[in-house]
């Protein structure tokens, strides 16, 4: 059974609706001009966006977190390859709010996509993190996520090279 939503505290996490356009993509926006964790410098346009979200809720893999009548957050699960051999391997993103970090936002969604991930049969999540960002790998750990490799100099963004470090989590 895939859960619809999950309390924890005052952050409630919930399916993600086309009617959270605008604040999924202001927050993947800011992620985009103010971090690594999109190796991209192109802001993701409202039609872009609506396809990209779309593409989401068809799959019921796309999640919001509120807290404070507020979207604090959001994540997704994705296939993590298209060929037809990765198909029950997904990965995850998890993407809070700057005035919302370090107040659980990341642990709800990332326990209700798991759950979700489980339910839907996938056998693996794989999470790719800019290797900098210590905070999504300590959130990925204290879920059982496992390091299985880092590589060097994978992208590059703001002019300066970055390393991917990949995780996984068995799901069966």
């Amino acid at each position: 059974m895939v859960p619809i939503y999950e309390k924890r505290g005052a952050v409630t996490v919930r399916l993600a609706t086309h009617g959270d356009l605008d604040p999924v993509l202001a927050i993947r926006n800011h992620a985009i001009e103010h971090s690594t964790a999109l190796w991209t410098e192109t802001k993701q346009t409202p039609d872009e966006g609506a396809a990209w979200l779309a593409a989401h809720l068809a799959r019921r893999s796309a999640f919001v977190a509120e807290a404070g009548g507020e979207v604090a957050g959001f994540a997704v699960y994705a296939p993590w390859r298209d060929l037809e051999g990765f198909r029950h391997t997904v990965e995850d993103s998890v993407y809070v709010r700057e005035d919302r970090h370090g107040l659980g936002v990341g642990s709800a969604l990332l326990a209700a996509l798991i759950s979700s991930a489980r339910g839907a049969g996938h056998h693996t999540v794989v999470a790719d993190i800019e290797a900098g960002n210590i905070a999504s790998v300590r959130l990925h750990e204290r879920f059982g996520f496992e390091h299985v490799g880092t590589v060097r100099e994978a992208g590059l963004k703001f002019g300066r090279w970055l390393d991917l470090t990949i995780m996984r989590l068995p799901l069966t």
